[in-house]
């Protein structure tokens, strides 16, 4: 796929243009959130560490690379969560570090943080302490288990939380056939799902800062999030009281909506209702399957699955993937294919929608990152600069929004505190 390039008008408004974000935090659910807010407009300084920075930039391969092919510094998973931001370093352990991020909240609305429990309170940077320099402040931690209870002072990461909050007991083949058995999603969802509602939550506090004059501190668990995002499975055992068993990709409640295999690969069918099930065995040749007793209604197709399925994996089983996509578009029964990443961005829908961009680089020259889907008519959602490199705007930062002399930035440096 051939990526398009980013090109903003300068003149187009930013609907957090007005917001200067204070990004402490590192790896996926808080940097997520931060890129969200600078994809909007949000002017986001990221502070890392001296000499490594953010953990996920040594997480390769793969690695970005130059002009000549080879490895830059750049890892792609750093590229994924830290778009449009100012990458500003800082030793948060030494005195002057920690006056100098004091400094920075004073010119900031919101603060991210994404370390344990208690952490930043020895540094004078938790929110009790910043809420006495700047009460409006809006501030989000995000942490495994969130700031109180028994589990909170325990490190959370996106595996553990996907088994303990219960995705994985329902992600998986069933334990009666091959393969069967709880399965991780293939990406971490749980810390980019908590990303999402921090950056939910981050817009809502403002907006109430706004209308009030009041901030406050936003406490965000991953555990919280994968537990609220098991959606209809938590309210189907919230109901009944049976917990929910794996169904590979199949699905509890409906049927058929699930894979199948074709001649040549894989398809996806969703028959959402009666009718649609009854298109979908007319287009396949077995209108008998449209008019049998036991499978005239969805609970009845629910109740029978072990009988109707191998009848239309049969079925399905005797065209290939196109002939199969082409006929139930044109019968209006939903279906698909499963793809590779690959042929995700050759896909032509997603090529029209322009999903892989590519943007300047210093190191690299050029990075292909994909586009922020949210699409807004008067403030669009932006994503015209690349992840910065470390340390990338550590002088204009100091200069420009704390206001330092080149002096004052001299000895900083001497000190080793930038």
């Amino acid at each position: 796929m051939t990526p398009s390039s980013a090109s903003v008008s300068t003149s187009l408004p930013k609907a957090l243009g007005h917001i200067r974000v204070l990004d402490l935090s590192r790896v996926l659910a808080g940097p997520w959130c931060a890129q969200n807010l600078a994809d909007l407009g949000a002017d986001v300084i990221k502070i890392e560490r001296p000499g490594s920075g953010d953990d996920t930039r040594a997480w390769g391969p793969p690695y970005a690379k130059d002009a000549a092919g080879r490895d830059t510094q750049e890892a792609a998973y750093y590229l994924t969560a830290n778009r449009g931001k100012r990458s500003m370093t800082i030793d948060i352990a030494s005195s002057e570090g920690q006056a100098l991020l004091r400094e920075l909240v004073l010119s900031c609305d919101v603060v991210l943080e994404n370390f344990k429990v208690g952490h930043l309170a020895r540094y004078g940077l938790d929110y009790a302490s910043l809420k006495a320099l700047k009460p409006d402040l809006v501030y989000c931690s995000i942490t495994g288990f969130g700031q109180d209870g028994p589990y909170a002072h325990r490190a959370g990461y996106d595996f553990l939380i996907q088994g303990m909050g219960g995705l994985m007991s329902v992600t998986g083949e069933r334990d009666d056939v091959p393969g069967g058995g709880p399965q991780k999603a293939g990406v971490a969802l749980t810390d980019l799902m908590t990303g999402m509602y921090a950056t939910v939550a981050v817009l809502a506090a403002l907006t109430h800062r706004d209308r009030t004059g009041e901030g406050q501190h936003i406490d965000m668990a991953l555990l919280d999030t994968q537990v609220a995002m098991l959606a209809n499975v938590g309210s189907n055992y919230l109901n009944s009281g049976k917990a929910p068993k794996r169904w590979g990709n199949a699905h509890a409640n409906i049927v058929p909506y699930q894979t199948f295999a074709c001649l040549d690969g894989h398809i996806i069918v969703a028959a959402g209702n009666d009718g649609q099930y009854q298109k979908f065995v007319e287009a396949g040749g077995r209108p008998g399957l449209a008019l049998d007793a036991r499978f005239a209604t969805n609970p009845l197709r629910v109740q029978h699955r072990d009988v109707l399925v191998p009848l239309l994996a049969e079925m399905v089983g005797e065209r290939t993937r196109a002939d199969w996509i082409a006929l139930l578009e044109e019968h209006g029964v939903p279906c698909g294919p499963i793809n590779d990443v690959g042929e995700v961005f050759a896909n032509e829908q997603v090529q029209a929608r322009a999903m892989a961009i590519a943007l300047p680089h210093p190191s690299a020259g050029e990075v292909t990152l994909v586009r922020n889907p949210i699409r807004m008519s008067a403030t669009p959602a932006t994503s015209s600069v690349a992840p910065p490199t470390l340390g990338q705007h550590t002088l204009d930062v100091l200069r420009d929004v704390l206001g330092k002399s080149d002096s004052e930035i001299a000895a900083l440096q001497h000190r080793g505190v930038v």
